[in-house]
């Protein structure tokens, strides 16, 4: 499948081989995700606010209404194309989930790329998958 003919909802990542460009070992490996996510660092960063909101909020008892965009948006300083784009973002790259109109942190986003890796590691390269 081609990069055009994806879901509007899919997301592309960035993935860098050399061990110097691991996410871990990156002095700051949040912003180095979502750099792999995002195009633009600024969007980055605000998408790192954003997930840390819905984190904040999740743990606080009070997660984040779908129906509070207005004041999202407005703490994040993103018009509201911007913001919605990269809440879809989020969404499709599987690191948030919507449940009943509130926004929570989701694990698709990890189990995809274990999936992937899972994969890679038994059927490309033979491995066993014990060994991963």
């Amino acid at each position: 499948m081609k990069v055009s003919e994806a879901p509007r909802t899919a997301t592309s990542i960035i993935v860098r081989s050399t061990a110097s460009a691991r996410i871990t070992q990156s002095k700051n490996p949040f912003l180095e995700l979502m750099r792999r996510v995002f195009r633009k660092e600024e969007v980055a960063l605000k998408a790192i606010k954003f997930v840390t909101l819905v984190e904040e909020r999740q743990k606080s008892g009070n997660p984040l209404r779908v129906d509070e965009w207005e004041e999202t948006m407005k703490m994040l300083e993103m018009n509201r194309s911007s913001f919605y784009s990269m809440r879809n973002k989020l969404l499709g790259a599987g690191m948030i989930a919507i449940r009943n109109g509130e926004y929570r942190l989701s694990g698709m986003f990890s189990r995809d790329l274990m999936d992937m890796a899972r994969w890679w590691w038994t059927v490309v390269l033979g491995n066993d998958p014990e060994s991963l």
